[in-house]
């Protein structure tokens, strides 16, 4: 990987607690604290959830590409109101039901080709992290103790809803909530650590603050602190997390600690399905296998989800994820072509002025739409020169190391793909003899075609 330490452009990032763009500027010099929010696995990792973790992806990329080394964390919420439902007390079941849905969401990650994160700690494997910031809170007034748990007080918490932008008529003082997602047009007081009641069965943890399980939004604070410090550099979350998980881990970590919790607030928006956010609650949602089914590669899928700008709404439509496949298959083309060839003598200058815009354009916001303009320009120009190893050597960098895409094992080459087009083509003309030889010439180069109704579809023999 090409490493930028000289580049003269500073990276600019929306930052969610001030609604602009800032410079970005690490607490340590030439090193990225970064706390990413990760799944609670209690079901499959929908396309909508993936997303934010090709985001965080996309951004940690970038960062290493600049020059900075990153330490990122990403949590694993194995213990929360829904997992408690779905297991039914038992806390062996529950525990099957966590590691089941964990690998799960780590093999998608993995086959994602998305960089694997630092640390990957478990709410349940903290408690003892959660327990010792409850009592912080108790002592430093921000907390009280009820019949059912012990709770953080919202009106001794200095600029509350900040974040989330909330107006002083929305924050109902004196009230509880004891659930884990609640109301998200108002905000009131919530729950740190919540005291067992018989729907709990044999899930709690006896502890000198009540027997009992820790609310979500602590878990976060808790894991956060202990890998990254009580003070870090960046926080990435889909937008639906702004309020009221977010705000609350703001609240508590800094009742806590007195100090500011966290620098850049980075936020990606919603994955949308004909209209609707994506969601398990409303039924609406793809898993990653359903788009493979469909016949999609996985760098199809991975390019898909991060070309658009994260700070937009992404609609998934068929015209999209074709236009996915045209763009990976244009670069992987272009490498396959380039490699081990003698470059044209014009071919830097078109190199440096392709990385410089390049570069440009995502040190503003990580905005890979914009960025991704001058990458192809750079390719049909390269094309009309004659390109070569240099031009093979640039666009391999960007593509390996800021786009993330990976030559799978079943990855159809051009050669097949072509191939294939012109049997349908010959299938269309009912040029029968053309279209067997052509079966003929895939199965050679081994790969099987299979008429659907659709058009084909390859297989690897």
């Amino acid at each position: 990987m090409q490493i930028n330490l000289n580049y003269k452009m500073v990276l600019r990032l929306y930052n969610t607690l001030t609604r602009k763009k800032e410079v970005f500027k690490p607490i340590k010099k030439g090193e990225v604290g970064m706390y990413s929010c990760g799944p609670t696995v209690y079901d499959y990792p929908h396309v909508g959830n993936l997303r934010a973790f090709l985001f965080s992806d996309l951004l940690k990329r970038w960062l290493i590409f600049k020059g900075f080394k990153v330490k990122q964390v990403m949590n694993i919420t194995d213990i929360d109101d829904r997992l408690i439902e779905k297991s039914e007390g038992d806390m062996k079941k529950l525990k099957e039901i966590t590691l089941k849905y964990e690998k799960a969401f780590k093999e998608n990650l993995k086959e994602l080709n998305i960089i694997p994160a630092t640390y990957y700690p478990r709410a349940t494997e903290h408690i003892n992290e959660i327990i010792e910031i409850v009592k912080k809170l108790e002592k430093n007034k921000k907390a009280y103790k009820t019949s059912d748990g012990i709770y953080f007080s919202i009106k001794k918490s200095k600029n509350y809803g900040k974040l989330a932008n909330l107006k002083s008529e929305g924050l109902m003082e004196g009230t509880r909530v004891n659930t884990d997602k609640y109301d998200k047009t108002n905000a009131q007081d919530f729950a740190l650590w919540k005291f067992w009641q018989e729907k709990d069965g044999s899930i709690f943890w006896d502890s000198e603050i009540g027997k009992g399980r820790p609310g979500w939004h602590i878990e976060c604070s808790a894991m956060s602190s202990k890998y990254l410090g009580k003070q870090f550099d960046i926080h990435t979350g889909g937008i639906d997390l702004i309020f009221p998980h977010h705000t609350n881990e703001i609240a508590q970590s800094e009742g806590a600690t007195g100090k500011k919790f966290v620098n850049y607030w980075i936020h990606n928006n919603f994955i949308m399905v004909d209209g609707k956010k994506m969601s398990k609650s409303l039924g609406n949602f793809y898993v990653l296998q359903d788009l493979l089914n469909k016949g999609w590669s996985l760098n199809v899928i991975r390019y898909l989800l991060l070309s658009s700008h994260y700070r937009q709404e992404l609609n998934i439509t068929d015209d999209l994820l074709k236009a996915s496949d045209f763009a990976v298959k244009r670069i992987f083309e272009f490498l396959d072509n380039s490699r081990d060839k003698k470059d044209n003598k014009e071919i830097e200058k078109e190199i440096k002025k392709a990385r410089k815009e390049f570069e440009k354009i995502m040190d503003d916001d990580l905005n890979i739409t914009g960025a991704l303009a001058p990458i192809f320009i750079f390719i049909r120009e390269a094309n009309k020169l004659g390109a070569g190893n240099k031009a093979y050597n640039f666009i391999k960098d960007i593509s390996d190391n800021v786009l993330g895409l990976k030559k799978e094992e079943n990855e159809i080459p051009i050669e097949v793909e072509k191939l294939a087009k012109e049997r349908e083509e010959a299938r269309k003309i009912k040029d029968w003899k053309k279209s067997d030889k052509l079966r003929d010439k895939l199965k050679s180069l081994g790969w099987e075609v299979a008429d659907i109704q659709e058009g084909y579809k390859l297989k690897k023999i």
